[in-house]
């Protein structure tokens, strides 16, 4: 069901990029729905994007008994839903990453648990 507004808003949001430790990124990992929905991080904005893969979603992922078996040189990376070919060298900022983006990555071969997307 759609809603429609009767009045514009007219405040400020809460969760504009001042409010926040560093720029939030939303991270969901494709056909493993142990995690339903992309978490999401407040990472700085220098960090390398290849830090993510060794140091960052090791900790979110890591239980998962597929994530030892990521391939990183195949994964496929999505952003906002489309194709995306990150540069693991450069930072979050300078692959064009910036406050609420969303990515997701795809892991050929892993589909969840026992092929279950779980």
């Amino acid at each position: 069901m759609s809603v429609v507004a009767l009045k514009p808003y007219s405040f400020k949001p809460k969760d504009v990029r001042e409010n926040f430790p560093a720029p939030l990124l939303y991270i969901g990992w494709e056909d493993h729905l142990m995690i339903c929905a992309p978490v999401c991080l407040p990472l700085p904005p220098d960090m390398p994007f290849g830090a993510l893969a060794t140091a960052v979603l090791p900790g979110v992922y890591g239980y998962h008994p597929d994530f030892a078996k990521i391939d990183w040189s195949a994964v496929q990376w999505l952003k906002s839903g489309q194709p995306w070919t990150p540069d693991p060298a450069k930072s979050l900022a300078d692959n064009g990453l910036k406050h609420k983006d969303v990515i997701r990555f795809r892991t050929p071969g892993l589909t969840g648990i026992e092929g279950s997307s779980s």
